[in-house]
C-alpha cells in the first residue's frame, strides 16, 4: 500500500467517523457543547496541519546547511562548460 493510499484511507476513516457522529447516524445523543465543537473540527484540523507544515518548512529552511565545496565545484564546472561552448562557436 502506498503512502497516498494510507493517508486517503485514514482520512476516509476519520471523515466517516466525524460524519457519523455529527449527523447522528449512530443514534447517540451528544450534548450541545460536543456538537458545537464537532462541527468545525475538520477546519481546525486542516488549519493545524497547515501550521505544522509551515513550521516544518520554516525550520528546514532555517537549518539548511550550505555546501561551500560543492558550490565551488559547480562554479568551476560551469566555467569549463562555457569555455567549451565558446570554443565550439556559441556566444553568451
Amino acid at each position: 500500500m502506498t503512502k497516498l493510499a494510507q493517508w486517503l484511507w485514514g482520512l476516509a476513516l476519520l471523515g466517516s467517523a466525524w460524519a457519523a457522529l455529527t449527523l447522528g447516524a449512530l443514534g447517540l445523543e451528544l450534548p450541545l457543547s460536543c456538537r458545537e465543537v464537532l462541527w468545525p473540527l475538520p477546519a481546525y484540523l486542516l488549519v493545524s496541519a497547515g501550521c505544522y507544515a509551515l513550521g516544518t518548512v520554516g525550520y528546514r529552511v532555517a537549518t539548511f546547511h550550505d555546501c561551500e565545496d560543492a558550490a565551488r565545484e559547480l562554479q568551476s564546472q560551469i566555467q569549463e562548460a562555457r569555455a567549451d561552448l565558446t570554443r565550439r562557436g556559441l556566444r553568451f
